[in-house]
């Protein structure tokens, strides 16, 4: 029995590219599973992806892991494949696989897929999500050796990912918006831990609840909960914290 394969991209649904994908998979590997977790990582937005990545995986099967966020597509930039414990990670190596690998203990073996005999050819210069990364995932969920993959290369030579860190000011904590969902709320770099006891904090200048849900404030009101990954973050029950903040990625947030 073939393993799970998850996938991840910015490719959307319009097009045929993730429907390709799929097909690439079930012709080498019919009988692996397939789990889509989101093709609407904002175009190009490594970052977004990345953090994608790293809050689904503590909660799918291990498996094959392919992620394609990839703005530098046909440019010098590696395609890899990781094994991280249990699990494999298949994608460009752009920093978009690496909060992942770090979260499931680090990179134990990596490969360089440029001269992978599972390639599908002629390589599109444009469109590696089919020809390099659903290929190689497909070969490894039917257990093939990794090593078989390409080239080894030394995990300290993977591009990292380099993210904004809280710190202190005082008494406050300056964290950073990390992200932000489809509702507009506001994900931090910071924990609930990382704050003193207390129901109200100062956000932006601002007095805002601390709460456990959204309802634990009125219609229009800002709440600073922990959100479902384990982080600090913003909402407005029923609006958008990013909206009513006017915040942009990595702008600092100060909590006091």
């Amino acid at each position: 029995m073939a393993a799970t394969v998850t996938l991840l991209t910015d490719y959307g649904l319009t097009d045929e590219y993730v429907g390709v994908c799929h097909g690439v998979i079930a012709r080498i590997a019919p009988d692996a599973r397939v789990i889509d977790l989101t093709h609407g990582v904002p175009r190009h937005a490594i970052r977004s992806g990345a953090l994608a990545l790293r809050r689904a995986l503590p909660f799918t099967p291990p498996g094959v892991h392919v992620a394609v966020v990839d703005p530098g597509v046909g440019g010098p930039r590696r395609g890899v494949a990781l094994r991280c414990a249990d699990r494999l990670l298949v994608g460009p190596d752009n920093g978009l696989l690496m909060p992942a690998a770090e979260h499931l203990g680090g990179v134990e073996e990596a490969v360089d897929l440029a001269t992978s005999p599972w390639l599908l050819e002629p390589v599109s210069a444009t469109f590696h999500g089919r020809d390099v990364f659903a290929p190689v995932a497909a070969h490894l969920a039917l257990g093939e050796p990794l090593a078989d993959a390409g080239e080894p290369l030394a995990p300290e030579h993977l591009v990292p990912l380099v993210l904004p860190e809280p710190h202190r000011e005082g008494v406050a904590l300056v964290a950073h918006a990390l992200a932000f969902d489809t509702y507009g709320n506001v994900l931090l770099d910071a924990a609930v831990g990382d704050l003193p006891a207390g129901e109200r904090a100062e956000v932006a200048g601002r007095w805002v609840a601390r709460g456990r849900t959204f309802g634990d404030v009125p219609d229009g009101e800002l709440l600073l909960y922990e959100d479902s990954s384990g982080a600090l973050a913003l909402a407005v029950n029923g609006g958008s914290a990013r909206d009513e903040l006017d915040l942009r990625l990595d702008d600092e947030v100060r909590i006091a």
